[in-house]
């Protein structure tokens, strides 16, 4: 028997074993305490439905332009000579450690109304952006880029670069060495962060909340009638958790063989 093949140490199988009934218990508990029976009739209701299909077309926007940005400011960081990486770097990942609200606060105050860029849009075109679906859209993809761009960034600093210089060798410029050479190799990538981002994107709801409002209809995505649901109808909030739950569980698995192929080759 090898030494990877031998058994737990006790002094690491408890700690292990408390770790996953800390993580595991409550969404047991959620399935558990869903009202099963009324599940039909509270999946139905018409609030619901809009909340779902606004959360999903919103997630689905923001992780679409998280791709249009995304990838190239992570080429930008994984693969020019720039000065400032570091710090650019640092920039890009606040919106991971950064409380929700306050993303929330700093779009309010740069798009709002009296805001930096937002005086500009209003005085100009007559365009408010807070407390519509565009801010919607504009807050998810603030908490949603980093996962993509990191991502992005770890695939392109693990690809072979030597097929990006032969492609420079033969003539192709950076341009055509991107489009042809260096999407193709991190493409895996590229997919896995899309997928983190559009997942992060459908559970937001600090900076939502927050920049957007919650207007049914306009922009109450899932999480924020999760909430609302919470102060008048338990079960129904139960039952909008478990959408997002077996949402959640969906992401995981369309993830897993990108997961388990990393593991299998480590």
């Amino acid at each position: 028997m090898s030494r990877r093949e031998a058994g737990v140490p006790v002094p690491l199988m408890v700690p292990a074993a408390l770790a996953v009934a800390f993580l595991v218990l409550p969404l047991i508990g959620l399935v558990v305490r869903t009202p099963w029976a009324d599940l039909p009739d509270h999946l139905t209701q018409p609030a619901v439905g809009v909340a779902l299909r606004l959360s999903l077309v919103s997630a689905t926007a923001a992780t679409a332009l998280s791709l249009l940005l995304g990838v190239p400011l992570a080429w930008v960081l994984a693969r020019s000579r720039i000065r400032g990486r570091a710090v650019l770097r640092a920039l890009v990942t606040v919106p991971l450690v950064l409380p929700p609200v306050v993303g929330g606060v700093a779009l309010f105050l740069v798009l709002g109304r009296q805001g930096l860029v937002g005086r500009w849009l209003d005085e100009t075109f007559g365009l408010t952006i807070p407390f519509t679906t565009t801010a919607v859209v504009i807050a998810e993809t603030f908490v949603a880029m980093p996962f993509l761009v990191i991502s992005v960034e770890g695939a392109l600093r693990a690809a072979d670069a030597r097929f990006e210089d032969v492609a420079a060798t033969l003539g192709a410029g950076r341009w055509s060495t991107f489009r042809r050479v260096t999407l193709p190799l991190v493409a895996p990538g590229i997919a896995a962060g899309a997928v983190l981002c559009w997942a992060r994107a459908l559970g937001e709801f600090g900076a939502t909340i927050t920049f957007a409002g919650n207007f049914p209809g306009t922009t109450q995505t899932m999480p924020l009638a999760v909430y609302l649901a919470l102060q008048r109808d338990p079960e129904a909030a139960i039952v909008l958790s478990l959408v997002l739950l077996a949402v959640s569980l969906a992401t995981l698995l369309l993830l897993r063989d990108r997961w388990l192929g990393r593991s299998v080759a480590t």
